[in-house]
C-alpha cells in the first residue's frame, strides 16, 4: 500500500525527529529501537508500533545496517522516496564525517607518543565490547544443536579458509539450513500465491543488478591494476550486500578482511577507530568511513584521497541495504506472511555469532599475556553485562585514563 502524502509541516516535524534520533542514538540497534518508538510512534504517531516492529523484523532479515534500514523504511511509509533519501543522509553523514576526520587525525598524529598513550586503553575496551556482543547474541541465538553446529562451523571456516568470501557463503548456507529445518511444509502453496502477486520481471532485474555489481566487484578485487579506491568500493559494497546482523557482525568481519587478510591497516588503528565509534551516536556502519580514510592514508594518498576513502566507505557499505529496503518495503505486507523468510534468520544469526567469536580470538592474539590489557577487557565486559553503564561512558573513561597516565 502506498503511503499517504503528508503536509510540509509534518515533514519538517519528521525531519526534526530524525535529527533528535541521530544525535541521541547511542548503544547499538537494540537501544535504537527504543528511541525509534519514542520519536516516531509514542510522541508523534507517524506510524503504529506494529508497523515499526514489522519494519525492524524485515531489517533483521535483510543484509545491511538494521537501524538504518528501519529508519529509512519509516521515512518511506511517511513520505515516500524523497523523505526516505533525506532521512538517510541526515542519519549517516554526521557520524561518517566525524569518523573520517578521526582517521585523518590519527594519520597525522600517529607518530606522536601522547596520542598513542591516549588510545592505549581504548583497544582492550573495544575487545571487551566485542566479547559482550558475542555473549549477548550467543545466549539469544545458540539455543539448539543446529545453531551451535553452525556457529562452530563458521569459526572453523574463518581460520581454515582465510578468505573474505567465506562470510557470505557461510551466511547463505546457515540461512538455507535453518529455513529448511524449521519452515512448515504446508506453507508452500501460500508462498507460490504470494509471489505470483509480485512483479517477477522487476524482482529479477533488481536482484540481477545487485548480483552483477557484486560479480564485477569480485573481478576488480582480484585484478591488481585497479586502484585502491575501486578495490575499497568493492570491499565495502560486497560486505554491504552480504552482511547480516548489523554493526556487531560487520566490525569483526572488517577486521578479519582489512587487517588480518589484506593488511590495509594495522590492528591498533582499527581498534582505536572502533572504540571511538562506540562513543558516538548514529549508525555503527559509519565506522567504514574511518576504515576507508585510514586505508587510503596507509597506501600513500593525501588529504583529498583520505576524504574520498571516507566517502567510499559510507556509500559502499550502505548502498545495497538502502536499495533493498526501499524495494522490499512496498511488498512487505505480503512477504511477512512467509515463515521461510523468518526462519532463515536463526541460521544466519548462528553463523554471525561464530564470526564474532572468531574475530574476537583474532583480536585477542596480538595482546598476548598483557595482564593490564586483559584486566581492562574483562572489566569492560563485566560492566556491560552486570551494570547499566553504556559503552560511551566506558570509552570516555578509557580516553581520560590514557590522557592522565
Amino acid at each position: 500500500m502506498q503511503p499517504k502524502p503528508i503536509s510540509v509541516k509534518k515533514q519538517w516535524l519528521f525531519i526534526r525527529n530524525v535529527l533528535f534520533f541521530t544525535f541521541t542514538s547511542f548503544g547499538g540497534a537494540q537501544a535504537h529501537l527504543a528511541l525509534l518508538l519514542k520519536y516516531f510512534v509514542h510522541s508523534t504517531r507517524f506510524i503504529s508500533e506494529e508497523e515499526l516492529l514489522e519494519l525492524n523484523a524485515l531489517a533483521q532479515v535483510l543484509p545491511g545496517p538494521a537501524s538504518t534500514q528501519t529508519l529509512v523504511g519509516i521515512a518511506w511509509k511517511v513520505g515516500k522516496l524523497k523523505l526516505a533519501i533525506i532521512t538517510f543522509l541526515i542519519w549517516i553523514l554526521p557520524t561518517a564525517a566525524i569518523m573520517t576526520f578521526a582517521a585523518i587525525s590519527y594519520a597525522l598524529l600517529d607518530q606522536k607518543q601522547k596520542f598513542n598513550d591516549v588510545l592505549e586503553y581504548i583497544q582492550p575496551i573495544a575487545l571487551g565490547i566485542v566479547a559482550y556482543g558475542a555473549w549477548k547474541l550467543g545466549r539469544k541465538v545458540l539455543t539448539s544443536q543446529v545453531s551451535i553446529f553452525l556457529a562452530i562451523g563458521s569459526v572453523v571456516a574463518t581460520f581454515v579458509l582465510r578468505n573474505a568470501y567465506v562470510f557470505p557463503l557461510a551466511i547463505l548456507v546457515g540461512g538455507i539450513i535453518s529455513s529448511a529445518i524449521e519452515t512448515p511444509k504446508e506453507e508452500t502453496e501460500l508462498r507460490v500465491r504470494l509471489f505470483s502477486n509480485l512483479n517477477p520481471k522487476k524482482m529479477i532485474y533488481f536482484l540481477g543488478a545487485l548480483l552483477l555489481f557484486a560479480l564485477v566487484g569480485a573481478i576488480i578485487n582480484r585484478t591488481s591494476p585497479f586502484s585502491l579506491p575501486i578495490r575499497l568500493l568493492e570491499n565495502f559494497y560486497r560486505n554491504g550486500i552480504l552482511v547480516f546482523g548489523g554493526g556487531q557482525v560487520l566490525v569483526p568481519l572488517m577486521f578479519t578482511e582489512f587487517v588480518d587478510m589484506k593488511h590495509y591497516l594495522a590492528a591498533p588503528g582499527f581498534l582505536s577507530g572502533f572504540a571511538l565509534q562506540q562513543a558516538l551516536p548514529g549508525p555503527t556502519f559509519s565506522f567504514t568511513s574511518y576504515l576507508g580514510a585510514l586505508s587510503m592514508k596507509n597506501f600513500g594518498y593525501g588529504l583529498s584521497g583520505q576524504i574520498l576513502g571516507g566517502l567510499i566507505g559510507v556509500v559502499g557499505i550502505n548502498l545495497p541495504g538502502l536499495i533493498l529496503v526501499l524495494f522490499i518495503v512496498p511488498f512487505w505486507d505480503d512477504l511477512k506472511k512467509i515463515s521461510r523468510i523468518r526462519h532463515s534468520l536463526s541460521g544466519i544469526n548462528a553463523v554471525s555469532v561464530g564470526f564474532i567469536i572468531a574475530a574476537f580470538i583474532l583480536l585477542l592474539i596480538p595482546m598476548a599475556m598483557n595482564w593490564l590489557f586483559l584486566g581492562i577487557m574483562v572489566t569492560t565486559f563485566l560492566l556491560l553485562n552486570f551494570t547499566k553503564i553504556s559503552p560511551p561512558i566506558i570509552v570516555l573513561a578509557g580516553i581520560l585514563i590514557g590522557y592522565v597516565f
